[in-house]
Parts: structure tokens; C-alpha cells; sequence
């Protein structure tokens, strides 16, 4: 937290902290005049919403229809294959990206012409580098997040499994009255968790994305934090910036964290 005055001073290295003087809401104001200012903020939450709208609901999603598998072999071989790309390095997966989609020798572009299609450059274009991103998530971190929701789905009683057979319930029956109730606090904590990280998305995966020609897209908040404070040298205003991204997120957390509990869900808080 001593670091946080930064924001509030024009940070001179050679000064330090208490020697570089003190500018109040400065850096602030120049982020909210800036004429990117509404660019980034609308690329962020855009990139963010969409994000946690499509990938958040699909590990739950995948953990219900593996754990109705009743083949221990094949449920274990669905497990690794989709856990695996959660240790794929995001440098990897930015990379396979630019190579499946190369507009000369992607695969992807190879299909498209092979139906009578046009071939797209799909990473010049600023339309599709959240479909690019996004499907790059789902892939990446649904196993990973899929695993927690097994292992709330195992702590659910098999005796209540039993009694809803017993009672002529089907699967999918099973699955709304029994598994999703079973796993909703764990659920909810993990929305609020995410929630709470609305906006701060992907700096990686974004950075090396980010093309010239789709920049009008992928320049978010994270990307313009780096170039301005690592590239640019301008600590101050990049702490600054980054400063307000986090209160966003505090302030997000503590409202769903509110609405969760008023609710009767579980709380972080």
C-alpha cells in the first residue's frame, strides 16, 4: 500500500517516494481527458463482459455432463484432455493462434477456401479479436475450472442420487434438482471471484494479440498500463491507472459480494 502514493506524485526514480513532489488528482484527470480514455474503458469492459458471459457458465457446464460418464476409463481420459491446456504457456497459445489463422497457410483459412470462402486475416481484423481471444479462453482455462466443479459435484450424497432415481427421475431431473444446487455455493463463490477480476483481463494473451491493424480493438486498459509505464516511462500515470482499474474492481466485488449475501448465496465477505 506504500507504493500507492505513487499515483498521487510525478515519480522520479532518482527522487524516490517522499523526494518526488506531490500532484493530487493530476495523473487522474489526464487519464479521464485523455481522448482514449472512453476507447480503453469500452474495450476493457466489452472484452471483460464477454469474457465472463461466455466462459464462466461453460466449465460448470462440462462438469455436469462428465460426471454423468459411467465409464471411470473414458471419464478420466475426458478429465485429462480437457485439463491439458491449462499448462499450455499463453505464449504457446497466442502463438498457435497466429499460425492456425495465418491467412497464406492456417488451417483455418485453408477450410474457408476449401467450402468457397474468402480467406480472412483474421488477426488484422479488429472484429474478430475477442471471438480470437474468448475461444482462446474457453479452451485454455474451461478444464482447469471444470476440475473445481467435479470436486464439488463429489462431495454431493450418492444417497440423494438414489432417492431421486428411485422416484422415476431422469438425468437431466437429477442434474437441476441435485448437482446444481450441490455445487451452487461453489458457484457463486467463484462468480464473485470473478466478478470482482471483471477488468482486469488477460495482459498476455491481449499483448500478443495485439496487431497494428486491430489495435482499435485490443488496446485495453492492461496494454495501455504497460506501454505507458514500462514503454513510456510514465510511472505515475500508469499507477494511476491502474489504481482506478482496481477500485473498479473493489468496487464490483463488494456489490455482487453485497447481492450474493441479500440473496441468501454464499459470501466472500
Amino acid at each position: 500500500m506504500y507504493g500507492v502514493q505513487i499515483a498521487f506524485r510525478n515519480y522520479n526514480p532518482s527522487a524516490g517516494f517522499l523526494g518526488s513532489p506531490w500532484v493530487g488528482w493530476k495523473n487522474f484527470e489526464r487519464f479521464f481527458a485523455s481522448f482514449q480514455f472512453a476507447t480503453l474503458v469500452e474495450n476493457t469492459v466489452l472484452l471483460a463482459v464477454m469474457n465472463l458471459l461466455v466462459v464462466f457458465p461453460i466449465p460448470i457446464i462440462l462438469a455436469l455432463l462428465v460426471n454423468q460418464l459411467l465409464s471411470k476409463r473414458f471419464k478420466g481420459f475426458a478429465q485429462t484432455v480437457l485439463y491439458a491446456p491449462a499448462f499450455i504457456s499463453t505464449v504457446i497459445i497466442a502463438g498457435l493462434i497466429f499460425v492456425l489463422f495465418s491467412p497464406r497457410s492456417g488451417l483455418v483459412n485453408h477450410l474457408i477456401v476449401l467450402f468457397g470462402g474468402q480467406s480472412i486475416f483474421f488477426v488484422a481484423e479488429p472484429e474478430w479479436f475477442r471471438p480470437l481471444y474468448i475461444g482462446s479462453s474457453v479452451w485454455q482455462e474451461a478444464g482447469f475450472s471444470m476440475v473445481v466443479y467435479l470436486a464439488a459435484l463429489a462431495g454431493i450424497d450418492p444417497a440423494l442420487h438414489e432417492a431421486a432415481k428411485i422416484d422415476g427421475a431422469s438425468a437431466l431431473q437429477r442434474i437441476r434438482h441435485v448437482d446444481l444446487p450441490g455445487i451452487m455455493p461453489v458457484v457463486s463463490i467463484l462468480f464473485i471471484l470473478a466478478v470482482g477480476n471483471l477488468l482486469n483481463v488477460g495482459f498476455e494473451k491481449a499483448l500478443m494479440l495485439q496487431t497494428p491493424l486491430n489495435i482499435s480493438a485490443s488496446q485495453i486498459i492492461q496494454t495501455y498500463v504497460y506501454q505507458a509505464g514500462l514503454q513510456q516511462a510514465q510511472f505515475s500515470y500508469s499507477a494511476a491507472i491502474g489504481l482506478f482499474n482496481s477500485a473498479i474492481n473493489l468496487a464490483l466485488l463488494l456489490t455482487f459480494n453485497w447481492v450474493a449475501r441479500r440473496f441468501g448465496q454464499n459470501s466472500l465477505i
